[in-house]
């Protein structure tokens, strides 16, 4: 079975580099990456772009929109990314940069992070975005749930505020990242409720092989089930890792676990093309 993982990172954050070291225990490098692809059959990751200054670190208000990957000089050739955006750097000016970012081939959608800045998805600050994810046939991929960050706020990443931007901007796709974990069941209904609303699974649980089976066996991950059964849009779900959060093949297997099987072509391989169209152009 091919998969593509919807959900990474590779970016110089001193919190990815930082869980890597002392939580997942992957080599969080391009080397890395490429040998945990190459090992679990993922033949396309999905970069979501993010950058931070020498600063405060992320989220970092300094930081330039579009944000990209930056944790090395070159990307994997299986590597695409969502553009980021930085709601305090939006402007005429970085509206012309993201335009310009999304002409690019390996740029296939746009990443909110709802949660580590202060504003709701359907604020007015993203109207311009959102305005160019409709004329390019992109996506938007919004953080929702837990931040990795104190700083964050949760009433911002809450996935009821999504429903408002799925309901006014019926022609562009949006994802849901996380699923709105531990908000998952809030999710699942406004999944449920738009067919323009799509959901990843990544970054369900942070750590290594042995915290992924302990969680998977145990009741952590309850309202995570009886989200999944709700929601019953196995069509509008899609794999994804969040890596360095977790080891690739060993989340696979986690994952697996709670998709029922006749669904897993679709939730690892299939629903990513239908969110992303560029994809088709870049798997062979």
């Amino acid at each position: 079975m091919k998969i593509i993982d919807a959900h990474i990172h590779f970016s110089n954050i001193r919190s990815f580099h930082e869980t890597a070291n002392q939580q997942s225990h992957v080599d969080y490098s391009k080397s890395g990456i490429v040998k945990e692809f190459s090992e679990a059959g993922v033949v396309l990751g999905i970069g979501m772009g993010l950058t931070e200054t020498k600063g405060i670190g992320f989220p970092d208000p300094e930081a330039m929109t579009p944000m990209g990957l930056d944790l090395e000089t070159e990307l994997p050739n299986n590597i695409v990314y969502c553009a980021g955006i930085n709601p305090y750097s939006l402007n005429d000016q970085s509206l012309i940069l993201l335009e310009k970012e999304l002409q690019r081939p390996n740029v296939v959608g746009l990443k909110i992070y709802l949660g580590y800045y202060p504003f709701y998805a359907y604020d007015e600050v993203y109207h311009p975005v959102y305005e160019l994810a409709e004329k390019y046939d992109v996506p938007v991929v919004f953080h929702t749930g837990d931040t990795y960050s104190e700083r964050g706020l949760l009433k911002f990443s809450h996935p009821l505020t999504l429903d408002e931007v799925a309901v006014r901007y019926r022609n562009i796709r949006f994802i849901m990242a996380h699923f709105g974990d531990p908000w998952v069941l809030t999710g699942a209904e406004v999944v449920y409720k738009n067919s323009n609303m799509y959901a990843d699974l990544s970054g369900l649980i942070v750590g290594t092989e042995k915290e992924l089976k302990s969680y998977s066996e145990g009741r952590f991950l309850d309202h995570l089930r009886h989200a999944l059964v709700y929601c019953d849009h196995y069509d509008r779900l899609l794999f994804g890792t969040d890596w360095p959060l977790a080891p690739v093949k060993p989340y696979i297997e986690f994952v697996k676990n709670l998709i029922p099987e006749r669904f897993h072509e679709d939730v690892f391989f299939n629903n990513a093309l239908k969110v992303f169209p560029r994809l088709r152009n870049i798997i062979d």
